[in-house]
């Protein structure tokens, strides 16, 4: 249960990131946790055969997303990385929200830091089993 916890905890500072500490870099790192408290609980065998995820496929599109939001800025004609942001208003069931092209470059950041942990941590773990 307290991997469900954890992976709430980590999208929530994810979600808070592009205003407040926290982010992306954080966000991954929490969520890298929840999984591989999931490998230690029931083994590295049971989870690689339900989680069939490529986590080297997590850091090329992370690093892709987060380049090519740097890169939008060109098109706007302003300094590599700058960022804005836009509020919704009358968002069903949500109401108003903001959205941040901060929030894009931490889904980047996010996506890239789990598929570098897990990677390494897998990769180790695979050598010694």
């Amino acid at each position: 249960m307290i991997v469900f916890v954890i992976l709430a905890f980590s999208v929530y500072l994810f979600l808070a990131g592009h205003n407040a500490p926290g982010g992306g870099f954080i966000g991954g790192l929490m969520t890298s946790a929840a999984l591989l408290l999931l490998y230690v609980s029931y083994g590295f065998k049971t989870m690689k055969r339900i989680i069939k995820v490529n986590f080297r496929m997590f850091i090329g599109f992370g690093l892709l997303i987060a380049v090519l939001t740097g890169i939008g800025s060109f098109f706007f004609n302003v300094p590599f990385l700058s960022h804005t942001f836009a509020h919704f208003h009358h968002v069903p069931v949500i109401g108003e929200i903001e959205l941040a092209t901060a929030m894009l470059f931490d889904l980047g950041v996010y996506l890239t830091v789990i598929g570098v942990t897990m990677t390494i941590i897998l990769t180790i773990a695979e050598d010694a089993g």
